[in-house]
């Protein structure tokens, strides 16, 4: 066995003494932690938290996934189809559907 390193036990095992060691110098470098209200309190790019949380709906969520649905799938299919004039179709036809799923 030439590449015993590679055997999963064995780099696992040198994988977790490199986090830890990582880990480790990560720790002395940030120096001592002191608690405060500040580091405890949620920040939003400077903003107060609103009172109440919003409910938008799922409406949002599937326009999205549908939007990354459609083009995952078209590139899927012109990634392997070939090179031909039916594919310039259907790559036109895809952008009309993406841009009509953004237009709303």
């Amino acid at each position: 066995m030439d590449n015993w390193l590679l055997t999963p036990p064995i780099a696992f095992f040198i994988y977790l003494l490199l986090v830890t060691l990582l880990s480790q110098i990560g720790r002395v470098m940030a120096g001592p932690s002191e608690p405060s209200a500040l580091k405890s309190s949620l920040y939003s790019g400077g903003e107060e938290p609103p009172a109440a949380g919003a409910a938008p709906g799922y409406r949002p969520f599937f326009l999205i996934a549908l939007f990354f649905a459609i083009l995952h799938l078209g590139v899927l299919m012109l990634g392997t189809g070939g090179l031909s004039v039916t594919s310039g179709i259907y790559l036109v036809g895809l952008f009309i559907a993406l841009t009509a799923l953004i237009l709303g």
